[in-house]
């Protein structure tokens, strides 16, 4: 288990766990050669047991982090430190997509359009590169307080050219957002993230997920055998091009999906355009295979379908047994020779180095130069370099602790390092309002506690310095000891959108959008409601957080054109 304040390979110092998975524990680290905080994925140990899961899990990190791009979460650094395996990433201060979900029960049509065109424009360039996710689902989507969108995890990404995995992790992915091809046990394509993308959208737009089952083999049988539930009869006023979209991207045959993310990206750029909103409902062009003789098969009784069920199911079972004794075995007799080597050392090699071992004596509490005298009396080597330590019961200069820790044993000549005590360091948090954060991030760290700066978000058009502090995560008058945690936050200006229907003109929304990077559309609307030139519609609503890089529609109304022959003999229209 990783510790707080440790170090990983004499850098990244751990302030916190953030996160836990199957895979491996993600904690918030400082970076202290690059003065930052970062992320850091840590390989549970299981898994760290696995010399060839090891090497495909830092081959396919190494390659991820060769991606670059807004909607992807940067990859820094891989590496192994003392049997652990890392992965250092861009810390984000945001949520979890499944976190908005259960805050929010379902999005909206324009939200979910924005948050997918972010994520498949993020794996357009992991797709460029032949790199499949292989793991899209709400809890891998981090999303920002501006809206921004952060795709994680590419970590266990598999690269079209490699190998694949042992059949232990062959399936990574939540089975509510697995392919068919892979519930079959076929291998995967980058079709298979657009699959995945395709179960997500159905999810955020109507809050759940369309197959569910009582376990996975159930839930895999409805990816392979079911038709995709219509999100038109949940929700009918989304427009049917959107509805296509995910028809065609949770298609059962890969033929009928898209090729790749940057096709499906396309796609969703003009979904909501109102040319498209009536489309007619898209037909596949080829046959869904199982899909199919599931759709010929409606009249058979009930009976007969539950009984063809549960063959499938057995024989997909059937089969997933064998393979799992077959690996068990391995295992087991992989065990067993680890288990009979490790005691053969255990036992025997003491005997043939002749190497005795001595319990490192009690230095707690005495001078440094006694401590250091009597370790190397008793055959022990000391460190160079002592470390410092806070306590509240040793007194400054003496020793608190050994590494290894006393009374345990160890031979003749190890290495031992001794913790000094920097006596009792508690601190009194004074109010550092208005202070510029450098300067209180230096004077907290000199009492040996961490500090991290984290931004806070303001209204445009305050009066804040940008290194000025508007508040601390420890209230002034509480009591901090060494290695404690203090967050510092400072002002993070956000821009929001106004009302662009209260008296703004075209030419005044696209200095806008120009002046913050927004790409400006104008859709005409005839109608006599409205005089000419007045906006009646804006897709990203007032005070709605703006991000760079965007789409911004309007719609502008236009008089319609006037019809002579409406008009009666006395002149009248």
């Amino acid at each position: 288990m990783i510790m707080k304040g440790q170090k990983i390979n004499d850098r990244y110092q751990i302030i916190k766990l953030i996160g836990e998975g199957g895979m491996a524990n993600v904690y918030l680290a400082y970076d202290t050669i690059l003065d930052r905080n970062v992320a850091v994925k840590v390989l549970r140990g299981d898994l760290a047991n696995d010399e060839k899961f090891v090497r495909r899990f830092q081959r396919e990190a190494l390659s991820a982090s060769s991606l670059s791009h807004p909607n992807i979460v940067e990859v820094y650094d891989v590496g192994e430190d003392n049997g652990e395996y890392y992965i250092v990433m861009e810390y984000i201060e945001g949520k979890q997509l499944k976190e908005l979900l259960k805050k929010r029960g379902k999005l909206t049509t324009p939200e979910v359009v924005d948050i997918m065109l972010q994520i498949t424009d993020g794996l357009s360039v992991a797709h460029d590169s032949y790199i499949i996710h292989r793991d899209i689902k709400p809890q891998n989507i981090m999303i920002l307080e501006n809206g921004l969108v952060k795709i994680t995890d590419f970590g266990i990404a598999m690269a079209l050219n490699s190998t694949q995995l042992t059949q232990t992790n062959s399936v990574m992915g939540s089975v509510h957002y697995l392919p068919p091809e892979q519930a079959s046990g076929k291998g995967s394509t980058l079709k298979s993230d657009i699959y995945s993308m395709g179960i997500l959208m159905y999810e955020l737009l109507t809050g759940s997920v369309p197959f569910k089952g009582e376990n996975a083999v159930e839930i895999a049988l409805k990816q392979i055998k079911e038709p995709m539930p219509s999100v038109r009869e949940k929700l009918p006023d989304v427009p049917q091009s959107v509805e296509n979209i995910i028809i065609k991207a949770t298609a059962k045959n890969v033929k009928n999906r898209y090729n790749d993310a940057r096709e499906m990206n396309e796609d969703l750029r003009t979904c909501l355009d109102e040319s498209r909103k009536n489309e007619p409902k898209i037909k596949l062009p080829y046959p869904e295979g199982d899909l199919e003789k599931v759709t010929k098969e409606k009249s058979t009784s009930k009976k007969e379908k539950e009984s063809e069920s549960e063959v499938v199911a057995h024989q997909i079972t059937d089969k997933e047994i064998k393979q799992q004794n077959k690996l068990l075995i391995g295992l087991a007799t992989l065990f067993c020779s680890l288990v009979i080597i490790i005691t053969c050392i255990i036992v025997f090699l003491p005997i043939l180095t002749n190497q005795k071992e001595i319990i490192i004596p009690d230095v707690s509490n005495m001078e440094l130069s006694d401590a250091i005298k009597k370790l190397q009396d008793e055959g022990f080597s000391v460190a160079d370099e002592q470390k410092e330590i806070s306590s509240s019961e040793i007194e400054e200069g003496k020793v608190v602790k050994t590494s290894p820790a006393i009374g345990s044993k160890r031979t003749k000549g190890t290495e031992i390092t001794i913790y000094v005590s920097l006596g009792d360091t508690e601190y009194t948090m004074e109010n550092f309002i208005g202070q510029n954060y450098l300067t209180v991030k230096g004077k907290l760290e000199a009492y040996d506690i961490y500090v991290l700066v984290e931004k806070k978000d303001v209204e445009e058009g305050s009066s804040y310095e940008a290194s000025e502090i508007i508040d601390t995560s420890v209230k002034e008058g509480e009591k901090l000891s060494a290695q404690d945690t203090v967050i510092l936050y400072i002002p993070n200006v956000v821009s929001k959108y106004p009302d662009f229907t209260k008296d703004y003109t075209v030419d005044e929304v696209q200095a806008f959008c120009d002046e913050y990077g927004i790409t400006l559309k104008v859709e005409e609307v005839t109608t006599s409601e409205y005089a000419e030139g007045t906006i009646i519609y804006q897709s990203k609503p007032a005070d709605y957080t703006i991000v760079s890089g965007v789409t911004l529609t309007i719609r502008v109304a236009v008089e319609p054109e006037f019809d002579e022959s409406t008009c009666e003999s006395d002149g009248t229209c």
